[in-house]
């Protein structure tokens, strides 16, 4: 199947679309975590701009793009002005390789008296056989941003909060890797699109011989077979992502902002949107691996398709939609796990530097290493006869 004209406009129009998927993302979940704080703070939040503060936004926006625009007098230029877009890129990057509902498949179509298909379009911006390992990489280079921001505004703060933010992100990468390490051992490939296929129907395997295989309404997903590595996984992401309570690189108390203390207006707001991109990215990474990715249970992608076919749709529209309703399944996930780091980041108090540090290097690091010889043993047991 080679690209024509019109599959090569679609996978450029649905690249396009999920990158600015990510970026309006943000916005709402900027009013998530003002509203959600405020709920947990017993306040009202937003709701003076516009039906619950929704277009407060826009007025946001608005603000970030008139602010005016200035550098530090002895800041180095190139990378002062670099860091935000090296913040922004990676998170963006990283989102549009993993795969956000079901691959559509068009059949064969007339249009214009002339014939198309078939088709195949992933719902990712590009897809990898190594997809996870493409994504890690990716999504590591935002270290970088911190260094480029803390060294280019030749601030003693801004510094501080780029060496603490650096340490960090080397200190928990080590655990997060790890703990997606029995993931990809029991899924055998590195492939989104297999490991997501791998969680279908209910939870079963075979063990010593023997075949289990549990009700309908317990899922295939990766946390039952990796409740550790899930543990770890969602501790590390917090400090990847430099949140509460691991936002020691944005001290408020103690550095101003941290790496951030000279920028403002445009450059202010790419920070904002690389910070929650990587959030987006996190979420996901645990949705597609751990929590089922766009499945249900009970809810198989061939059974969909033919329930909305029985509507009197077309074949190739049936598939659009069953993709759509699968979308919006995996974005509900996302978007709990998202809830999830507002309602921390409200609840918890920040970690002092050298507990950051132990946890990181003599709890995480021993338990994800030790999660990872458990779950081959394992593997090794369940293949004797």
């Amino acid at each position: 199947m080679g690209q024509d004209t019109f599959e090569i406009t679609i996978n450029v129009v649905k690249m396009l679309i999920i990158f600015l998927m990510m970026v309006q993302l943000v916005p709402i979940l900027v009013w998530v975590e003002r509203r959600g704080s405020a709920f947990i703070q017993n306040r009202l939040g937003p709701n003076r701009v516009g039906p619950l503060g929704l277009t407060q936004l826009l007025a946001d926006a608005v603000k970030f793009l008139f602010k005016e625009e200035f550098s530090p007098e002895k800041g180095k230029k190139f990378l002062f002005y670099a860091a935000p877009a090296f913040a922004l890129i990676p998170g963006a990057i990283a989102f549009g390789a993993i795969p956000l509902s079901m691959p559509i498949m068009i059949e064969p179509f007339e249009m214009m008296g002339k014939m198309f298909g078939p088709y195949r379009f992933d719902f990712q911006s590009f897809h990898f056989g190594i997809g996870i390992v493409f994504v890690l990489g990716i999504s590591s280079l935002g270290a970088y941003a911190l260094l480029m921001a803390g060294w280019g505004s030749q601030n003693k703060y801004s510094l501080l909060g780029a060496l603490r933010a650096s340490a960090q992100m080397i200190s928990y990468e080590l655990a997060l890797g790890l703990s997606l390490v029995g993931v990809l051992l029991l899924y055998g490939t590195f492939d989104f699109q297999e490991m997501i296929a791998q969680q279908t129907g209910p939870l079963s395997f075979t063990f010593m011989g023997r075949e289990v295989v549990a009700p309908w309404f317990i899922p295939n997903w990766g946390i039952f077979y990796q409740p550790v590595g899930f543990i770890l996984y969602f501790c590390a992401i917090f400090a990847e992502t430099n949140r509460l309570p691991f936002d020691l690189p944005e001290a408020e108390g103690e550095l101003v902002v941290g790496y951030h203390t000279e920028y403002g207006g445009l450059k202010m707001l790419m920070f904002y949107i690389g910070e929650y991109g990587h959030m987006l990215v996190g979420s996901a990474i645990a949705t597609a691996l751990f929590l089922g990715g766009y499945h249900l249970p009970g809810l198989d992608p061939a059974f969909v398709v033919s329930k909305i076919a029985s509507l009197g749709l077309t074949t190739n529209m049936a598939n659009v939609a069953a993709a759509l309703l699968f979308h919006v399944i995996f974005l509900t996930k996302v978007l709990v796990f998202l809830w999830i780091f507002v309602w921390v980041r409200w609840t918890l108090p920040r970690f002092r530097y050298d507990h950051l540090m132990d946890l990181g290097w003599k709890t995480m690091l021993p338990w994800a290493l030790a999660n990872v010889i458990v779950t081959a043993c394992f593997m090794v047991l369940a293949r004797m006869a």
